[in-house]
């Protein structure tokens, strides 16, 4: 089972093209907020991060759309992680229909989140530091990397 972490939001305006319809590139900017959330829960931001001379850019992106998402619609980004190690991560991602955390609040636990799928995606990171160099983030951050390990266990 997988550990998803819902974080609501409601579709802007600027999101949108005249019809009405989330333009498809929204999608990844929804992922990237998706990831922070998640590394927000394991009580790391990406502002300590990067202080601390650490940075995880995307090297792979993939998305599938399903559904649109339209203007002013609630919808809810849910992530978790797929893949870890000391250097390379991948996230999950899935944009649904609707406010979950109303029903769910922050945490479903199940193979996928619950409600109505309109984006499905991913993307896979490698630790590096301010020179671009990769790095192992178990030695750079041991405490952090634990609190990530530890947020991204999955319940069997």
């Amino acid at each position: 089972m997988g550990r998803w972490f819902l974080h609501p939001m409601r579709v802007r305006y600027q999101e949108t093209d005249q019809m009405g319809v989330v333009y498809h590139a929204n999608y990844l900017n929804w992922f990237e907020i998706g990831r922070t959330e998640w590394v927000r829960q394991a009580g790391i931001t990406y502002k300590e991060m990067e202080a601390r001379g650490l940075l995880l850019p995307v090297t792979d992106v993939e998305a599938s759309f399903k559904q649109p998402a339209l203007y002013d619609d609630w919808i809810t980004i849910a992530t978790q992680v797929a893949e870890m190690t000391s250097v390379r991560v991948r996230f999950e991602s899935r944009v649904l229909s609707g406010n979950l955390a109303e029903s769910f609040g922050d945490l479903y636990e199940g193979d996928e989140p619950p409600g109505v799928l309109l984006v499905r995606g991913g993307t896979k990171h490698v630790w590096v530091n301010k020179e671009w160099k990769p790095v192992r983030f178990a030695r750079e951050a041991p405490d952090w990397y634990d609190r990530m390990v530890r947020l991204a266990a999955r319940r069997e």
